[in-house]
């Protein structure tokens, strides 16, 4: 009877102790030592465990969501400072971020529909004088893109041609709001119709270039009409455009393109379950995107847990540090930006803006964002990386697309150890400690065949960290403040 067990669940995917595992890590130390730095000492399993110090369990059987993948949002500032490069420069940069063999992997882009605030200036794809209307879109056009963002993303392709693609707009075109401004205001009704068409154009034209929208964001900020460009919208207005416009503009079209609502901070779960509640919009809806200016990462997982056939979304969240600091807060931002928003179950993790120069420019006038660092500072044909960087890289170079989020111990669960009889050789006992206080952590499955765990030491003191994979133990080392990606064989 064992052996038939045995036979069905090696049969069902569920893999035995290796006889040896060695675990290869990557670590970022607070005070750059190591940027992302492959550590020669490598680690192995052992069949023995260690009666002090709670464990890290990693369980592969308790499966999560699927990964999409990381990255950046390339704005049309980061687009222009790219362009300005030279060639060669502008290769390496690419290559380095994107090429997942020779660089960390970025796997994950998003664009801006039209301007967002770090653009040198504000513009559409149907710009028009005061006073005029084009309902036919035929001025309708991507000649600004083709400056800068279309030919960056067509260099991309060419080192990762499956790069996921998401792109969101800020504002539609100034002659279809309420106000006629880019800043604020909401769309006209006898508008909706028009605007879904101009995302239809949007994503053909983009497709003509060679560039697959994989999902659009209805509206960047649907709450905050303070940037330049904005546009303010209600969940039921979201609603209604989705429903009678978009959803079917887009079927009709024949575009796989994802629709993904809300878009905006974890303050306001209601929104995106308001959108959700409508079912003939729903039908249209992928899922939900979030970013972390306010609120608490948790109602990401209220949504999920309300709405499982919907999915969950990280596009935005601004990751910057002072230039020059000898030190640098990886551990709180890991900690944030990758452990946080994969356990609340998001399917990727998109961080802000990708590039900017010294002095955080471009950005619009009136709104536009002055202190938003890149990832990379570029300065010519230099570049510093910077914080965002070290983050996505610590996920974004093993955590390949189509990776699924694997059960782990976090600080807050329940831990359960066995140790000796103080008083008894050879008699053993449990032990259960209602608060594991393990680091925090994440832990993925690759679809090559590895498991990957992220983790963060965000205490003041060196931890010993203590994990248990398949009934084998490891322990691995981090020094306050820093982070290790670490690797081995399913």
């Amino acid at each position: 009877m064992f052996r038939k067990l045995l036979i069905l669940s090696l049969a069902a995917g569920l893999s035995l102790p290796a006889a040896a595992q060695t675990i290869r890590s990557y670590i970022t130390r607070a005070d750059r030592s190591d940027l992302f730095t492959p550590q020669e000492k490598t680690i192995q399993f052992s069949p023995q465990r260690q009666e002090r110090g709670n464990y890290i369990v990693i369980d592969p059987r308790q499966t999560y969501q699927r990964i999409d993948g990381f990255g950046y949002a390339l704005t049309g500032g980061s687009a222009e400072h790219l362009m300005k490069m030279s060639a060669e420069a502008r290769k390496a940069v690419l290559q380095e971020l994107f090429d997942p063999q020779k660089g960390i992997g970025v796997s994950c882009v998003r664009l801006t529909l039209g301007a967002s605030d770090l653009n040198s200036f504000v513009f559409s794809y149907d710009d028009l004088p005061a006073g005029k209307e084009d309902f036919k879109l035929s001025r309708f056009s991507l000649a600004q893109d083709l400056n800068d963002v279309v030919p960056v993303m067509r260099e991309i392709l060419a080192i990762n041609p499956h790069i996921q693609v998401l792109s969101s707009p800020w504002s539609a075109p100034a002659w279809m709001k309420t106000n006629a401004d880019v800043r604020g205001g909401q769309l006209r009704k006898e508008c909706y119709g028009v605007y879904a068409d101009y995302f239809v154009r949007y994503v053909e034209a983009m497709r003509d270039c060679g560039i697959d929208i994989d999902a659009v964001t209805v509206q960047n900020e649907p709450l905050n009409s303070r940037n330049t460009p904005s546009m303010y919208w209600f969940a039921y207005e979201q609603a209604d455009f989705i429903k009678n416009h978009l959803g079917p503009k887009f079927r009709e079209a024949g575009l796989s393109t994802g629709i993904i609502v809300f878009d905006h901070n974890c303050d306001r779960p209601d929104y995106a379950l308001a959108v959700y509640n409508d079912p003939d919009a729903a039908q249209y809806i992928l899922g939900a995107a979030f970013h972390h200016y306010r609120g608490d990462l948790s109602a990401m997982s209220y949504v999920h847990e309300a709405r499982p056939d919907k999915e969950v979304y990280f596009t935005e969240q601004m990751t910057t540090e002072r230039p020059g600091q000898p030190q640098i807060a990886i551990a709180a931002a890991v900690d944030r930006l990758i452990i946080g928003i994969t356990r609340n179950w998001s399917r990727n993790v998109v961080l802000w803006n990708l590039a900017a120069d010294p002095l955080n420019d471009p950005h619009t006038d009136n709104g536009g964002c002055s202190m938003c660092q890149g990832a990379l500072t570029i300065d010519k044909d230099s570049v510093c990386r910077n914080v965002a960087y070290y983050v996505i890289a610590h996920a974004s170079k093993f955590v390949r697309p189509g990776s699924v989020r694997i059960a782990s111990t976090a600080p807050c669960d329940r831990s359960v150890s066995i140790c000796e009889d103080e008083q008894r050789p050879n008699v053993y006992r449990t032990n259960v400690a209602e608060y594991a206080g393990v680091v925090p952590n994440v832990t993925f499955r690759t679809p090559d065949g590895h498991i990957v765990l992220i983790a963060a030491n965000d205490s003041w003191s060196r931890r010993s960290i203590h994990i248990q994979y398949n009934g084998r133990f490891a322990e691995l080392d981090l020094e306050p403040g820093a982070v290790g990606t670490f690797v081995w064989d399913e």
